[in-house]
């Protein structure tokens, strides 16, 4: 019997999200991590700032990294500020980094970061996919569709 699945991520603050993921992969599987942070870099995200859209997800030494995330240096962070684009330790459990790394190494598919948010605990997390990359046919059929939804809305709010 198989696991019953867990509800969806509690976001009560979402600071930075890559919208662009959704169109540039199919999402097929999606994970909350942890995401280890010095003080400069959650105060800086407690005000709004920071940017995943150029990040990606890596497993090295049976860990995994977030790589490429901008957290710009906090204002009064004086000595103690960060690097803004340093690679952050991405804290999951050993089984699930075995599941992403397989997937990465076998199937060919992609650790892509969609959010980073705060939780109603006030840590900070990462929601994490497990992607496959689209081709460019793919994508028109996206926008296509896109399309189609919109003027779909207009069409019934016009004639109901």
């Amino acid at each position: 019997m198989s696991r019953p699945k867990p509800p969806q991520f509690e976001k009560t603050k979402v600071v930075a999200e890559n919208r662009r993921a959704r169109f540039e992969y199919f999402v097929e599987d999606t994970f909350e991590a942890g995401i280890a942070l010095t003080g400069t870099e959650v105060k800086s995200l407690r005000f709004g700032e920071g940017s995943i859209a150029e990040a990606y997800a890596e497993v090295r030494d049976e860990q995994a990294w977030l790589v490429n995330a901008n957290i710009p240096e906090f204002s009064h962070g004086n000595r103690f500020n960060h690097e803004p684009k340093r690679p952050r330790k991405l804290l999951l459990h050993e089984r699930e980094i075995n599941k992403l790394h397989g997937a990465v190494a076998r199937d060919g598919m992609t650790l892509v970061p969609l959010s980073v948010y705060f939780n109603s605990r006030g840590r900070a997390k990462v929601e994490l996919a497990l992607a496959r990359g689209k081709k460019a046919h793919d994508k028109r059929d996206t926008i296509k569709e896109r399309d189609w939804k919109r003027e779909q809305g207009r069409l019934l709010r016009d004639r109901g």
